[in-house]
C-alpha cells in the first residue's frame, strides 16, 4: 500500500513543546510560577543517561527549571527515599521523575510509590493509575508513552473510536494496561495480549488499531496486520546489523517496519515516532502540575 501514512512524532512533538512554551512563559508572566521538573538518576546506565540529557534539554527548551539528581550505583533505599521526600516538600518542584531502571538492591515500587500523586508526572502512582482505570483522566496524571501513542491515533482517527478493534501486544503498567484504559475510555473495544495469548498473529489480525508494547525486535510481521490498520510502534530495541561487512548497532521497533509499512493506513517509525512523544507528555505533565499549583 503506497499510500500509507508514516506518523511523524517528532513534528507532533515540536508542536506540542511550542504550545507548551506558549503557556509557561504566561503562567510565569501571569502567576510568577515557573515550572520545575527533578529527574534522579541512580548510577550510570549509559542509555539512562540519554534519555535523562534529551528530558533535559526538552524541559530547559520549554522554558521550566530543570534539575538532574544524580546518586551513586551504590545507594541506598533510604537515601533515594530521603533525596524524593525533599523535592516533594519542595514548592518550586511540580514534577518528579525517577528515571528506570534502578540498581537492584533498591525497592523499585516503593520509590515511585513514594512520589506525591500531584507531583507524579510519570503517572506510576498507584493513586494516579486507579484515576485513569476508572476512567477520570482530567484529574489524573496519564503515562506519558499511553498519552503520547493516543494524541497519534487521534490524529488519524478522531477522538471517538467507536466501533473499532484495538489490540495491545504487551501488559505493562508504563505502557500496556493503560494504553488500554485510554482506548476503552475512546469507545474502542480493547484486547490486551502477550506471551501466553494464543494465536496471536490471528488476533492482531483483528485490529484496526494495533499497539506493540512487547521489547522484541521486529516481532510483528507484515501478516499480522490487517490492510489499512493504524500501527503504533512503541517499541525501542538495539540490534545488530552487517552494512557492508561492518557490524553496525541499529534501533528498530517491536514491529518489522518493511514488511508492515506495504500493509498499514498508517504507522509510526523507529526512532522518530513514539519517543519523541514521550518527552513532549511528561513536559505537558509537569506544566500541568505548575497550572494546579498555582491555582
Amino acid at each position: 500500500m503506497a499510500n500509507t501514512t508514516i506518523i511523524d512524532g517528532k513534528a507532533k512533538a515540536a508542536e506540542l513543546s511550542e504550545s507548551i512554551t506558549a503557556a509557561t512563559t504566561a503562567l510565569v508572566e501571569k502567576r510568577g510560577v515557573k515550572p520545575g521538573l527533578s529527574v534522579v538518576i541512580v548510577g550510570e546506565d549509559p542509555a539512562s543517561q540519554v534519555y535523562v540529557r534529551n528530558k533535559k534539554r526538552t524541559a530547559e527548551a520549554c522554558g521550566f527549571n530543570s534539575v538532574q539528581h544524580t546518586l551513586a550505583a551504590d545507594s541506598s533505599q533510604e537515601q533515594v527515599l530521603a533525596l524524593i521526600q525533599q523535592l516533594n516538600a519542595d514548592p518550586t518542584v511540580h514534577g518528579i521523575l525517577v528515571q528506570l531502571p534502578l540498581p537492584a538492591q533498591l525497592n523499585e515500587q516503593e520509590i515511585t510509590q513514594s512520589i506525591l500523586p500531584d507531583k507524579d508526572v510519570d503517572g506510576f502512582h498507584f493513586q494516579n493509575i486507579g484515576m485513569l482505570t476508572a476512567g477520570h483522566i482530567d484529574g489524573a496524571f496519564v503515562p506519558c508513552t499511553p498519552a503520547g501513542c493516543m494524541l497519534m491515533i487521534e490524529d488519524q482517527l478522531g477522538k471517538d473510536l467507536s466501533g473499532l478493534n484495538a489490540v495491545i501486544i504487551g501488559r505493562s503498567n508504563i505502557v500496556g494496561k493503560p494504553m488500554a484504559s485510554l482506548l476503552l475510555k475512546a469507545n474502542a473495544t480493547v484486547t490486551i495480549c502477550h506471551s501466553r495469548t494464543k494465536d496471536l498473529p490471528s488476533v492482531a489480525r483483528n485490529a484496526d488499531i494495533l499497539v506493540a508494547a512487547v521489547g522484541r525486535p521486529q516481532m510483528v510481521k507484515g501478516d499480522w496486520i490487517k490492510p489499512g490498520a493504524i500501527v503504533i510502534d512503541v517499541g525501542i530495541n538495539r540490534i545488530q546489523v552487517d552494512v557492508d561487512g561492518e557490524i553496525k548497532n541499529r534501533l528498530v521497533g517491536d514491529v518489522d517496519f518493511e514488511e508492515a509499512v506495504k500493509v498499514a493506513g498508517a504507522i509510526t517509525p523507529v526512532p522518530g515516532g513514539v519517543g519523541p512523544m514521550t518527552i513532549a507528555l511528561l513536559m505537558l505533565n509537569t506544566l500541568r502540575s505548575a497550572e494546579r499549583s498555582a491555582s
